[in-house]
């Protein structure tokens, strides 16, 4: 297969003629109140949750085999009949279609030409940016032959019209819930009860479907049930509606699957001539929405009004890192990569075909990671849903896992299952590190927040049997009140208490996993080393931070003292004894009181965990065959190393002792190595999380019951990819980081293999095939690496720094490459400019103006800007920064 699409502007914007032949391929539409996916041939599915399904929810095998989809059907006589989305059973007709989608930020159009028919049909789908809860379908026909043509065309949705729970648990009993009512623009269904055996309670959704011409005439003919449409065959690709012309009717509709399809007036097109139709599908708990809806989308004018506002939202977004290489390809395609934060933010991990987490919201890890591009685009916005965040830690160093729609919303677990991610604490301090850097605001440190409580403690190592629904999820006090400590007393809590939560081998427990959700079967004895070395960095950086604060003393809750005591850390049993002395103080209520802590004894006392762990790790896991070994599993034994003849090794235990700055050299060296020769795939250029262990390690977890090359199992794993090149620059290895990162971006616009729109996926399987598209933490990642390492611009205490390490390849195609970002509130662009082309190590800043005015400088390969130099520059204006390399 040749390329699968091509840029066609510098927004993003891309033309592809084969998309229709992959089936797989979707294409997200949302906002804050609804979320579409839309493939090719308009398979896929609307939703506002996971309760409230328009559509029937679709994985990606059903994207193939699914007959349910949006259609228009065009009647010309009985026996010419055509789907304009190319969905029906006359294969011979949608053979001889010529087809092309065009596709940009978030719409997508679909051509279809049909010179037997004689017409061709384009269809615009998009989901408003400014809110409205409803997906825009709009079809514009029109004439290709010499004759005039007489048609009558006909929409068809079906709805689904429930909750997605409901696909296997009681499908045909909740599609007698149904209460369909005729509108005169359409179809709207508001079922009586949202069904649920453990409690069911009175549906609120109504779901609707309506249509209407160019001119605003409503439809002729309703098919309200798929009874009605399909006939007795039940077929939606050959609906006897269409091809038996059947007339239309209104009674016995209820308790009925509900469909969407009504016919409009018989119409007719001389050549050249087109004519268009609009359908509008939605779900509102306010039915009075609804008439608004067809006020607002009535007219042409209107649909291009709301589509000119949706590109230019999301534009905004794509621009919110704006990298200019003179590479269009590259640039176009950081586009998408820019906005994959946001489309988290509103699809969650569970709603697109290709989901990890199947009942609805973000899990821990995503809510903070997904913060990391926010803070660089408008920190200012951000600060307050940061402080909101830290409300789901539990005083025992764990959190809640799943993240509500509303800020401040935290669910224990989507399943009540009791289990604990050894790595969630350190998420937040990596991200409001980072505000911190980018502001300067060291105040947020003292900010409050409470702490979040449920029937789990102990790192749901036991049940509160006490503790009841009625209870709240707040934790509080001896004396009832709700209890709010500062938000370094929460980084405190989840840094120190895994000082001590450490395994046989003094490391830290790998509980119900780590950041690989698959390594999942070993809670009793399984230890994370890997990410024992990003708490070591944890630990550090919360030393720094209490030093620059500008505070002598700082309070906390008196139960936080015993984590201070002092021990011996090598001792396994006195961690695990002080730390049970912790929990029981912590199970119960809060005394409340606080008690006060020098900050310089405090910062000695982190800093001396943190360089204990580190010592640990290297001189404890570094193996003769060249790299750092990451777990142990249930059996405490060591997963790396040479086993049975095999060498095993993982991505992620050389990521971050490399990021944590405390492997040396030679180590760093040594593992780049060790991945070429055995992590580097040297078919599709990408770098595997894991070698093949060719065998199940169910003492350790699923990941590797899976095929190998997929998922956790040995996959081009972007996440970890794009780590370990952070990890490889922060350290100055640049031109690795550059072949680590840019090989991501190779294996992802290699279409012929990746088969994705553009946009950076989960993984990449041993075939080169991008598998979860837009919804991975990676894009995050991905950005910020792009502006703080490639870049080197960054906050640094609030000031801008600009250390690039760019290469020689990235002025391949010019001499100068620029970034656009705002910083301290202002947008600035950085040009550097490097006319000899020198590779880095070769140059150094030589020469800085700042709107055109030079800025002293010592012509080092750094260079710091204070804020105040920042804040002076005008508010509303690009400045200019120009960066001389020579």
């Amino acid at each position: 297969m040749g390329k699968l699409w091509s840029f066609t502007d510098n927004s993003g914007s891309f033309y592809s003629a084969g998309a229709g032949k992959i089936k797989s391929l979707y294409f997200p539409l949302g906002n804050e109140n609804i979320m579409s996916a839309v493939t090719p041939d308009l398979h896929g599915d609307v939703k506002s949750g996971q309760s409230s399904f328009l559509l029937a929810p679709v994985s990606r095998i059903d994207l193939q085999s699914s007959r349910a989809s949006r259609n228009f059907w065009i009647r010309l006589s009985p026996d010419k009949i055509w789907s304009a989305a190319g969905v029906s059973k006359d294969l011979k007709q949608i053979n001889q279609d010529e087809f092309f989608l065009e596709a940009g930020m978030l719409w997508q159009r679909i051509t279809r030409r049909n010179k037997n028919i004689g017409l061709q049909a384009r269809i615009l789908s998009f989901v408003p940016a400014a809110g409205e809860p409803v997906e825009i379908m709009q079809v514009e026909l029109t004439n290709i032959s010499p004759k005039p043509i007489n048609f009558t065309p006909t929409a068809a949705i079906p709805m689904y019209a429930r909750s997605a729970d409901n696909l296997r648990d009681h499908r045909q009993v909740t599609s007698l819930l149904q209460r369909i009512k005729l509108h005169k623009f359409g179809v709207v269904s508001c079922p009586t009860l949202a069904f649920d055996e453990a409690g069911h309670r009175k549906n609120k959704d109504n779901y609707f479907v309506l249509g209407w011409d160019e001119n605003g005439a409503w439809p002729q003919r309703f098919y309200p049930t798929q009874d009605m449409f399909c006939g007795d065959a039940g077929d939606l690709e050959a609906p006897e509606a269409v091809f038996g012309n059947v007339a239309a009717g209104s009674n016995d509709i209820q308790g009925k699957e509900a469909m969407g399809a009504f016919s409009f007036k018989a119409a007719s097109l001389k050549p050249g001539r087109s004519k268009t139709y609009t359908v509008v599908m939605g779900i509102t708990r306010n039915p009075q929405e609804i008439t608004k809806m067809i006020t607002k989308f009535n007219r042409p004018d209107k649909i291009t009004a709301a589509l000119r506002k949706t590109e230019e939202f999301w534009e905004k977004i794509s621009r919110g890192t704006n990298i200019t290489t003179h590479d269009n390809d590259f640039d176009n395609w950081l586009r998408w990569v820019n906005i994959q934060p946001v489309l988290r933010k509103i699809f969650g991990c569970s709603f697109l075909p290709d989901f990890d987490y199947g009942k609805g919201g973000r899990g821990w890890r995503d809510l903070w990671q997904d913060c990391l591009g926010l803070i660089l685009s408008d920190p200012q916005k951000v600060r307050v849903l940061l402080i909101n965040n830290f409300s789901g830690v539990k005083i025992d160093g764990s959190n809640a896992t799943i993240i509500g729609k509303d800020t401040g919303e935290f669910i224990a677990d989507r399943n009540n299952i009791s289990r604990v991610w050894m790595d969630h604490g350190i998420w937040p301090l990596l991200t409001l590190d980072l505000y911190i850097n980018e502001t300067g605001d060291f105040n947020i440190l003292f900010e409050m927040a409470g702490y979040f409580r449920n029937h789990e403690i102990k790192r749901a190592g036991q049940i509160d049997n006490n503790w009841t629904a009625s209870c709240g999820n707040k934790l509080k006090t001896t004396f009832g009140k709700a209890y709010s400590g500062t938000i370094l007393e929460h980084l405190l809590v989840e840094n120190l208490v895994q000082f001590l939560n450490v395994g046989s081998h003094n490391h830290i427990r790998l509980e119900g996993a780590d950041w690989n959700d698959g390594l999942d079967m070993a809670k009793e004895n399984g230890e994370s080393v890997a990410f024992s070395a990003v708490y070591a960095q944890n630990l550090e950086t919360l030393s720094g931070l209490l030093l620059k604060s500008g505070r002598r003393r700082i309070e906390a809750a008196e139960e936080i003292g015993v984590l201070l005591a002092r021990i011996n850390y090598r001792s396994v049993s006195a961690k695990r004894k002080l730390l049970e002395k912790y929990f029981s103080r912590v199970s119960t209520p809060l005394s409340g009181r606080r008690v006060s802590l020098d900050v310089a004894k405090l910062a000695k006392a982190l800093k001396d965990r943190s360089d204990w762990i580190k010592r640990h790790i290297r001189n404890t896991e570094w193996l003769k065959e060249g790299f750092f070994n990451g777990y142990y599993d249930n059996r405490k034994k060591r997963l790396e190393g040479k086993s049975g003849g095999r060498v095993r090794m993982t991505l992620t235990a050389q990521v971050f002792p490399i990021m944590s700055g405390f492997a040396y050299d030679w180590q760093v060296r040594k593992v780049l190595q060790s991945v070429n020769k055995y992590l580097a795939d040297r078919n599709t250029g990408g770098i595997h999380l894991n070698t093949d262990f060719k065998s199940e390690m169910r003492d350790l977890g699923r990941a590797f019951s899976f095929s190998y090359g997929d998922k956790e199992n040995g996959a081009v794993f972007s996440h970890m990819v794009v780590m370990f090149a952070y990890a490889l620059y922060k350290q100055g290895y640049a031109a690795d980081g550059w072949k680590a990162l840019s090989s991501l971006y190779k294996m992802a616009s290699d279409t012929g293999s990746s088969k994705i729109y553009p946009c950076l996926p989960e993984y990449f399987d041993l075939r080169g095939r991008g598998m979860y598209s837009y919804l991975t933490g990676s894009a995050s990642w991905f950005m910020l690496t792009m502006l703080t390492q490639v870049f080197g611009v960054r906050g640094q205490d609030g000031d801008l720094v600009i250390e690039p390490k760019l290469s020689a390849d990235h002025f391949s195609k010019d001499t100068s490459i620029s970034i656009e970002r705002v910083f301290a509130g202002r947008r600035i662009k950085i040009i550097f400019l490097n006319p000899a082309k020198l590779d880095f190590g070769k140059y150094r800043i030589a020469k800085v103006a700042l709107n055109s005015e030079n800025l002293p400088i010592d012509k080092s390969r750094y260079l710091i800007i204070t804020r105040e130099v920042i804040l002076a520059l005008p508010a509303n204006k690009l400045s200019l920064l120009e960066i001389h390399l020579d």
